[in-house]
Order: structure tokens, then sequence, then C-alpha cells
């Protein structure tokens, strides 16, 4: 009897910023969080979603306080100086919410 054992993976990606406005004056960029996985612990392999950076911070404020003794990965400094029009920005955004995901 052969038997074949798969290691089990989660790969989670951060991609596809966009621009969204709520009205003349407010925009903000939503991400689409993609999670791929083989694990058992999931009944759906694929699954895609957007999120905004402030969903980020509630979430990570969520973990923090259930996981008292636990320190647990930054997210991208909140900077003022945000431009949302400036493409390394947006991206350096982009990468540090995938380092706080991947952690």
């Amino acid at each position: 009897i052969f038997i074949m054992h798969l290691q089990e993976f989660v790969t989670v990606l951060v991609r596809d910023p966009r621009t969204q406005k709520e009205d003349s004056w407010h925009s903000y960029i939503d991400y689409e969080i993609f999670i791929h996985t083989n694990s058992i612990c999931f009944t759906r392999k694929t699954s895609c979603v957007r999120r905004r950076f402030r969903e980020f911070v509630w979430l990570r404020q969520r973990l923090q306080s259930n996981a008292v003794l636990i320190q647990l990965p930054e997210l991208p400094s909140k900077t003022p100086f945000f431009n949302m029009n400036n493409p390394h920005h947006v991206d350096h955004r982009r990468q540090g919410l995938q380092e706080f995901l991947e952690k």
C-alpha cells in the first residue's frame, strides 16, 4: 500500500488595490484578500474578499484584546502623508498588509 502525505498549505495574497469613492470629498483604497489552501480546516479551498486598511486595524485590535500574551505583528504605519494617488505608497501599504496576514 502506497500512502502519499501532502503537506497542508495556506496561501494569503493581498492584491489589486482599488480606489473607492464614498462621496465627492471622501475616498479610500481597498485590497483584495485572496486565500488558497488545501487544509482540511477550511471548507472552501479558495476565498476572496475586499477589505480596507481600517478593517485591518480593527482586526488587529480584536486579536490583541484576545491574545494578551502574544505579540502580534505590526500593521504598516498609518501616515498622515499617505497619498492614494502615489503607486509607491499604495504598494508599500499592500506589502505591509500582506506581511501582517502571513505572520
